[in-house]
């Protein structure tokens, strides 16, 4: 008995904004000119192009602009309860349609088939959360199963889709919606650090959702095989990226260290990793890679040897969409599956990175119908909700 992915859908927030753009605005906030040659560096060098937000006036003059001008000219930064209250609203009308996106478009799959919802996010937290709307608002079973996964970071698809597929060995009978949706915009700060300069000129809005189950997989459908999972800790790595709840929002650490330190060490990691469950490097047709940043990029396909084309989509996502955190290997999963293929199997691996400095990779098998749907139709990655 195998355990499938049926359907992956996305949503991004309306509001949207260039990288340059994003460039410019920053560099108006910055009074300091050293500061503004390195956000300029920084955001050209990036690889994206354009990033979603739910933030959509960030200091006007409007009451609920994100920053207000003080006495002095300065801008006030909004505490952590404002963003969080922000997270909330969002979130919700977020989760909810996108749940029912991926559930209209999931062939043979309804919301009544629905025993377990896991959400995942590492922006925002509230009770009840998504998983309570939408268990309540699609109108599944009051005694559906009900889990989140919070503040794990980048990686935190894989612990979701692991927990679902083991639900499914456990119960044959079992259907998960996984679902990641992360407002990364709620926590820009403006404290002049390198590490706050990067990860402003990355991190953006967006949610992806999963349907899991061990039911064979429709005929005329692509879909995923779970083939396995695997996991480890880089230690080196543990300063190099950290996740703390400040005051004005999250604070984040994020070395400029950290593609060098995974490109040192991923290699290492997925060769035996493969062995393990039968393959090697050079059998996997596809790689999902996250798409922390170009440079992540760059180091991953250098340390495992791979051809350009074998990380277009992560590079697609990065440049247009930016660094959505834990959702972002799951925009790559569905532009892959979307690829035009002829029928049959392909070996794609997905790899995540996160805080500690933690490393997720998971073996999938792509089964593709000719004539997959073209990007941008029903249900693909590309897609927008109004809100």
């Amino acid at each position: 008995m195998g355990t499938w992915i049926h359907r992956i859908d996305s949503l991004l927030p309306e509001f949207s904004f260039t990288q340059e753009e994003a460039s410019a605005k920053m560099q108006e906030w910055s009074r300091d000119e050293r500061e503004r040659r390195l956000i300029r560096a920084i955001y050209r060098s990036s690889g994206i192009e354009r990033r979603h937000a739910v933030i959509k006036d960030y200091d006007g003059d409007a009451p609920d602009s994100f920053f207000r001008a003080g006495p002095d000219g300065s801008l006030r930064s909004p505490g952590t309860a404002a963003r969080n209250a922000i997270f909330a609203s969002e979130s919700r009308t977020l989760s909810v349609a996108l749940a029912r996106k991926v559930l209209d478009n999931c062939p043979g799959i309804g919301a009544g088939d629905v025993t377990h919802v896991i959400t995942v996010s590492c922006t925002g937290f509230y009770n009840p959360g998504p998983d309570y709307y939408i268990v309540r608002d699609l109108g599944m079973s009051l005694g559906t199963q009900r889990y989140h996964l919070g503040f794990m970071g980048c990686y935190a698809a894989f612990p979701a889709l692991r927990m679902a597929a083991q639900f499914c060995e456990a119960d044959p009978g079992a259907v998960v919606l996984v679902q990641c949706l992360e407002l990364c915009s709620l926590h820009v700060q403006l404290n002049g650090t390198e590490d706050t300069i990067l990860a402003n000129s990355l991190f953006s809005d967006g949610a992806a959702a999963a349907i899991v189950s061990a039911r064979e997989p429709t005929p005329g459908h692509s879909a995923y095989r779970i083939d396995g999972f695997r996991n480890t800790l880089v230690p080196d790595g543990e300063q190099a990226m950290a996740w703390r709840i400040g005051d004005h929002g999250f604070d984040i650490a994020l070395s400029s260290y950290v593609p060098k330190i995974i490109g040192a060490n991923l290699r290492k990691f997925v060769e035996p990793s493969l062995a393990a469950i039968g393959t090697t490097i050079a059998d996997v047709d596809l790689w999902a890679i996250h798409p922390g940043g170009k440079s992540i990029l760059d180091q991953a396909q250098r340390s495992l040897s791979l051809r350009p084309e074998q990380v277009r989509e992560s590079r697609e996502v990065l440049r247009k969409y930016g660094n959505m955190s834990s959702v972002s290997i799951l925009f790559v999963l569905a532009e892959i599956l979307e690829r035009p293929a002829e029928a049959g199997e392909e070996k794609v691996c997905a790899v995540a990175f996160g805080p500690g400095l933690t490393v997720e990779m998971a073996l999938l098998a792509a089964l593709r119908v000719p004539c997959a749907a073209p990007a941008g139709t029903k249900g693909g990655a590309r897609a927008a909700v109004e809100v």
